[in-house]
Order: structure tokens, then C-alpha cells, then sequence
């Protein structure tokens, strides 16, 4: 890696602004759990792909109802209850304010900053019937067996992805795409990238955006050593539902343009959320929105 690629990772990454650690003793107690639960995550990943999702497809067999759907939705369940055990910990927080409000979520693209690890895991928790875009290296990770059979990867190609996302929105399922292609900097903004309004277009859906709030994620954020926690706090997960953002105003435009105009109204309802959230934060770290 050279000094530039270093020094811009440490300028959008680095957390020398964080508090120090005033509690060295819990300190390590957290970092102990966190990778306790990132091991524990990648051994329940593997029990589902070679023990559950074979009896899922079994029984599907001949059934109205898609292998999908159900995978999707027992995958759903276990991330809650993956989650429940690091609330019991107190290892991360989750608060939000109506979850039949997540649970009434049908045939969207629903995006959102992107601060951690866990934001797809918190979300596929709340909206059951989801899929989510996800990173093609997850593929050579002990994940993979669960993200091949339950999700699209962004090494996919794209024309591939709008046939299989108008698939799975057609049968009222949603797809959780993060615009920024990446976890969110520290520091600084990723630009959003347009695929995500293209896929609402070609699906013909509209977009429910969720602002993802709370205290700062250092490590769980992109760059974040192994060994590392929030200094001074736990990870609180602050979920905020938005208004909807329909696209019936963009149909008559051009794709270019229509993608070009959509992105940046997602962006813009995002970001002013996030600004908007910093006014009321009372925590004592909190990740840049």
C-alpha cells in the first residue's frame, strides 16, 4: 500500500478524535465479546448453509411457497435472536421507536448509511422478507454458503441483478442496497453511486430510505483493527424509519437522468437526516453522518 493510499485511509478512517480509554478492563471485555461474536456469527452462518437451508429446500420442494421466502425469513429469526445475545451482553444497543412500522415493509428498495458490520444484520432483523445486496468477498468467507443461497453479491453482473431484483419485488420482497458501496468513513463522505436508483427504476419501486444512528462504531467500521471497540461507549443502534421517496416523478425522464436526479435526492434525505440527528445526539461518540 503506498503513503498516499495510507494517509487517506487514516484521514477517512482513523479514530485518533475518539475519547481515549478511561476503562481499560472493559475495554478489553468488549473487544473480547465482540470477536466472541463475530466467531459465533461465522459458525451459526455455517449451520445454516449445511444443516438448515437443506431441509428448507427439501420441504419447499413441491410447495407454493419459495425456497427463498422462507430461507430469508429463518435467517431473519436468527439474526434476532444473534442480536438479543449481544443486547443481553450489552455488547450493541438497538433502538427503534416502531418495529410493525419494519415489519409493514413490502416491494421496496430500502438503502441507508452504511457506519458498521452489523447495519445489514439489524435491518434483515427488522424487515423479515429482505435480501440484500452484499459484497462478492463475503463469498470466500465461512458466509458463503449462506450468502450464495440467500443473497445477490455486487460482482454479479448488473443486468443479471435488475432481472433477479425485479424477481424478488414483484413477490413483495425488498432489497437493502447501501448507496455508498462501502462502509462510511469516519471522516469525509463516499460519493453514492447510482445503482440503487437504477434498480428502483427498473423494478418500478419506490425507495424507503433508514438513517442509522447512534454512537461511533469504531470496530466495526471498514480499516478498524481486529482488536477494538468504542472507547468510551457501547455500540448503540439508533434506527430512524424516513419518509418514502417515490419515483413516479422520475419515470418520464431519461434513465440517465432519472438515475442521476434520484441518487441525489437519496443522498440528500440521508444526509439531512443524519444532520439533523447530530443536533439532538446527547451520547458521547458519534460516527460522521
Amino acid at each position: 500500500m503506498s503513503k498516499e493510499s495510507k494517509k487517506e485511509i487514516e484521514e477517512k478512517y482513523g479514530h485518533k478524535d475518539l475519547p481515549k480509554v478511561k476503562n481499560f478492563v472493559s475495554y478489553f471485555f468488549f473487544c473480547l465479546m465482540k470477536i466472541l461474536a463475530i466467531v459465533y456469527f461465522g459458525l451459526g452462518a455455517v449451520v445454516l448453509a449445511i444443516l438448515v437451508f437443506p431441509f428448507i429446500r427439501l420441504f419447499s420442494l413441491g410447495s407454493k411457497k419459495d425456497f427463498g421466502i422462507t430461507a430469508r425469513a429463518y435467517v431473519s429469526h436468527t439474526f434476532r435472536m444473534f442480536l438479543g445475545s449481544l443486547n443481553i451482553t450489552r455488547t450493541s444497543i438497538k433502538k427503534v421507536e416502531d418495529i410493525k412500522a419494519y415489519r409493514n415493509i413490502h416491494s421496496k428498495i430500502i438503502i441507508a448509511n452504511h457506519p458498521s458490520l452489523l447495519d445489514f444484520v439489524y435491518i434483515m432483523s427488522l424487515v423479515p422478507n429482505s435480501t440484500c445486496i452484499v459484497r462478492g468477498g463475503l463469498t470466500h468467507t465461512p458466509l458463503r454458503g449462506v450468502i450464495k443461497q440467500a443473497y445477490i453479491t455486487n460482482t454479479t453482473e448488473f443486468d443479471d441483478v435488475l432481472v433477479e431484483c425485479k424477481k424478488l419485488t414483484d413477490q413483495g420482497c425488498n432489497v437493502i442496497i447501501f448507496p455508498e458501496g462501502t462502509r462510511s468513513p469516519r471522516h469525509g463522505k463516499n460519493n453514492y453511486k447510482k445503482g440503487a436508483a437504477r434498480i428502483a427504476l427498473y423494478c418500478g419501486c419506490d425507495i424507503q430510505p433508514i438513517f442509522i444512528g447512534g454512537s461511533d462504531k469504531y470496530g466495526l467500521g471498514k480499516h478498524d483493527p481486529l482488536w477494538s471497540y468504542n472507547h468510551v461507549e457501547r455500540y448503540i443502534y439508533d434506527f430512524k424509519l424516513l419518509p418514502v421517496i417515490t419515483i413516479n416523478e422520475y419515470k418520464d425522464l431519461s434513465e440517465p437522468i432519472a438515475a442521476k436526479r434520484l441518487t441525489e435526492k437519496m443522498e440528500e434525505t440521508i444526509r439531512g437526516a443524519g444532520e439533523e440527528y447530530a443536533k439532538t445526539w446527547t451520547g458521547k461518540t458519534m460516527n460522521n453522518y
